[in-house]
């Protein structure tokens, strides 16, 4: 064998949550990468859930998965659940963790299924790492661990109740959970995340080279968004950068179109939109606020909207499919992150869907995302949970469109220099290929 071509490597995946192949486009992250991993010669597997954790219904598998794709899709039977915040949704994780493992115990031993080389665990959730990490320690594979989320801090912070009774529980029920966490990154022979500030979780579970530890941030298919308006005079004409939103709106500039595309749930910054909407209309500044996507807070979000009346409107669309999506972001001039600091969330995936469509990013989170917005000059930072600070930066972004093109053309510049999945990917599966034990001049063990 060549030594420079990587050997070829049976690799399993453990997500339950990403779409799999029949569930709308464009593939998310585990599809995308096995997708590529298939494309390079590995034999790859991937392990899900039977329950859709994104659409909360039942799925199936399409027949023609592996002619098509290059890879299989083993579904695994679970208790389905409605409410991501639920004790419904940790029963159904310890189904997945469970069956998951005895059913690839027996595939591996009917001779079904080879041997892993090499099985990347997505935590959440915690059941299914755990699992894979006994699975990897009993067929000798290499274990790699890819942290989508701050898990369980992200689930606690969000459980119902009083604060008083939360700061009380919280406590105890985390800390179990995260000895547990801390137990599988101490198994694990690298970590991948999908943003920088999830490496520290794993920093404090054992001492490790750099080479093991590795980001491809979510990332987003560049190509299905056309590329922003350009600047095409740079100079501003006097006194413009100070011309009221107002004053532009009547020298007839199309209202600033807004967009916040996620979930409708009380963990984001909703509240603090609606009432920045109504301090916009207050100040003359004529915008249009879109929310696409769906959750508890749907309903209360529809009737509050349909009360903001004046130069600024709140138009929520509800959860819309990706094309429907994509033509949104495409129409649109801003993108709103909505986060809050507390969500420990450093770099969302919305965040680069919005980078990819062009969009000026409107971004209360510190970390990561604060960062490159500032490198690529793609955006602009508010206060989580302050109306005014909120307002004040959308208004400003009404007032001067020549700073708004700059912006955009600035995420887009970060778009296609650190989000771009053709490329993200690729040299993500080059670094898995790295991490197995496999030999690369020793053929696989049989």
């Amino acid at each position: 064998m060549d030594r420079s071509e990587p050997p070829h490597l049976s690799i399993w995946i453990v997500n339950p949550f990403d779409d799999i192949p029949g569930e709308g486009l464009p593939p998310p992250r585990s599809w995308s990468l096995a997708r590529i991993l298939a494309g390079r010669g590995h034999d790859v597997t991937w392990w899900t859930a039977a329950w859709s954790h994104r659409r909360k219904a039942g799925r199936t598998t399409p027949l023609d998965t592996r002619d098509e794709e290059g890879f299989a899709v083993r579904l695994v039977a679970v208790r389905p659940y409605e409410r991501n915040v639920s004790l419904a949704r940790l029963a159904s994780h310890r189904d997945f963790g469970r069956t998951f493992e005895r059913l690839a115990n027996e595939s591996v031993a009917s001779g079904q299924l080879d041997r892993p080389d090499l099985i990347l665990a997505c935590l959440p959730p915690l059941e299914g790492c755990e699992a894979a990490a006994r699975l990897a320690k009993r067929l000798d594979a290499a274990l790699v661990v890819d942290v989508t989320d701050a898990w369980p801090e992200s689930f606690v912070r969000i459980v119902p109740g009083p604060q008083w009774l939360k700061d009380l529980a919280a406590p105890l029920f985390s800390r179990r959970l995260v000895a547990r966490r801390q137990a599988v990154f101490a198994a694990a022979d690298a970590v991948a995340s999908t943003a920088r500030s999830y490496l520290d979780l794993a920093s404090t579970a054992a001492p490790a080279p750099e080479a093991s530890r590795y980001v491809c941030h979510h990332g987003a298919w560049i190509q299905e968004f056309p590329a922003p308006p350009r600047l095409i005079n740079p100079i501003p004409e006097s006194g413009a950068a100070a011309e009221p939103a107002a004053t532009k709106a009547a020298s007839g500039t199309a209202p600033l179109a807004c967009v916040y595309a996620g979930a409708v749930e009380a963990g984001q910054d909703l509240d603090t939109l609606l009432a920045a909407a109504r301090q916009l209309s207050a100040r003359g500044v004529s915008a249009t606020l879109h929310i696409a996507g769906s959750g508890r807070m749907e309903a209360g979000l529809r009737a509050a909207a349909a009360n903001v009346a004046g130069s600024c409107r709140v138009r929520v669309h509800g959860l819309l499919d990706r094309g429907a999506c994509v033509r949104l972001l495409s129409e649109c001039d801003v993108g709103l992150v909505l986060g809050r600091p507390e969500s420990l969330v450093t770099l969302p995936a919305k965040a680069c869907d919005y980078a990819a469509a062009g969009l000026a990013i409107v971004n209360p989170l510190p970390g990561e995302l604060a960062e490159l917005l500032s490198e690529y000059n793609g955006g602009l930072p508010y206060t989580a949970g302050d109306a005014d600070s909120l307002a004040r930066t959308i208004a400003s972004l009404a007032a001067d469109r020549r700073q708004l093109l700059q912006l955009r053309q600035g995420a887009r510049r970060l778009a296609e220099a650190r989000f771009d999945r053709e490329k993200t990917y690729a040299r993500f599966a080059a670094w898995l290929e790295g991490v197995s034990r496999v030999d690369p001049g020793e053929p696989p063990p049989a």
